[in-house]
């Protein structure tokens, strides 16, 4: 039986204040920074940052192979 608890922090909550904090910055670098306060493994952190490039919160693109720079999408001045 797998017993699952909430986390402290939402991740889509942590990947967000990263970003706002680092600016744009590579996966596995994202990873390695929100992996230290919480159990975070790199398929909950994709499935995480897939959810958020398609509410339009984030932007994914792929640099080399294996590696990709996540950024976030900055508001527009007109939009609340």
């Amino acid at each position: 039986m797998v017993t699952r608890t909430w986390r402290p922090h939402p991740l889509k909550t942590s990947i967000i204040e990263l970003l706002q904090r680092k600016g744009a910055m590579t996966d596995v670098d994202l990873h390695n920074l929100i992996k230290e306060p919480q159990e975070v493994g790199f398929g909950a952190l994709n499935t995480e940052l897939l959810r958020l490039e398609i509410q339009g919160l984030i932007r994914v693109t792929a640099l080399a192979r294996g590696k990709r720079r996540v950024e976030l999408i900055e508001a527009e001045k007109g939009r609340t």
